[in-house]
């Protein structure tokens, strides 16, 4: 069987040049490209040495090496850019960008089914963030109060991260939560924002990579679901396998859990 062909959008960030060598290293797929935002020459040079085409053109990349699937990880505004040159050109498409909005779901949701493709969003990548989801989904009905902490590194462009909305929407969706109100706010935005009474706080600041921690209360207890991501390596597991699922599916699957089937 031929091996995946796969382009990396993104890939001299730090979760680009992570997939570039998890795809690189991995049976069954193939890095036939990558792209990249400044000019650094026209090819990129792996760990082992060897080299694959780099370009800032991504229409121009897609052309010439023709790939299965597109792996973005860029920001909203490029990675919208990024999926109708992909799905126009029947490629399949994996998309961890930071900031999807509900109306670029929609959007690629038609792309999908126009470019008869498959597509893949994850907020996260990380097996145990996933998890994380799952129980917090099945823990919230026995709560009437959430906030959610995250924290980044202090270079992440949005906030709340786009894992923490998920989660808030997860559960905010299906009912509205309490939420305190003070009588006396000395500070505006102390307690966090506010999605259907789910309170959100982000921190940013070096040293951090992405933490995620739920803390649900109801009378005379609390109930606390944290993931910590260590490392980028994290991600790969998950990415590696969205790109061998996407190619057998036709339009749109948001979340890994979907694709794990938790």
């Amino acid at each position: 069987m031929a091996p995946i062909k796969v382009v990396v959008n993104g890939a001299t960030g730090k979760m680009g040049m992570e997939t570039v060598a998890a795809v690189s290293a991995e049976d069954g797929l193939e890095l036939a490209g990558a792209v990249c935002q400044r000019e650094r020459g026209p090819v990129l040079t792996l760990s082992g040495g060897a080299n694959v085409p780099l370009s800032t053109n991504l229409a121009d990349m897609l052309e010439q090496t023709r790939p299965d699937v597109l792996v973005d990880f860029t920001n909203a505004t490029a990675c919208m850019e990024a999926a109708p040159a992909a799905a126009g050109r029947s490629i399949h498409l994996v998309l961890g960008a930071s900031g999807l909005t509900e109306e670029h779901l929609n959007q690629l949701d038609a792309m999908a089914n126009d470019g008869n493709i498959g597509v893949i969003v994850a907020p996260n990548f990380a097996l145990g963030a996933v998890v994380l989801k799952r129980l917090l989904e099945q823990a919230a009905p026995y709560f009437e109060y959430v906030d959610i902490i995250e924290s980044h590194h202090e270079a992440k462009i949005d906030a709340p991260s786009g894992f923490a909305m998920a989660l808030a929407k997860a559960i905010g969706d299906q009912r509205k939560f309490q939420r305190n109100v003070p009588e006396r706010e000395n500070l505006p935005g102390t307690r966090g924002g506010d999605y259907n009474g789910v309170s959100i706080h982000s921190i940013r600041m070096p040293g951090r990579s992405a933490h995620h921690e739920v803390i649900l209360g109801t009378a005379g207890q609390t109930l606390t679901l944290r993931h910590d991501t260590l490392g980028r390596d994290c991600y790969m597991p998950g990415v590696i396998r969205c790109i061998k699922d996407v190619v057998t599916r036709k339009g749109l699957v948001v979340g890994l859990e979907n694709i794990l089937g938790l």
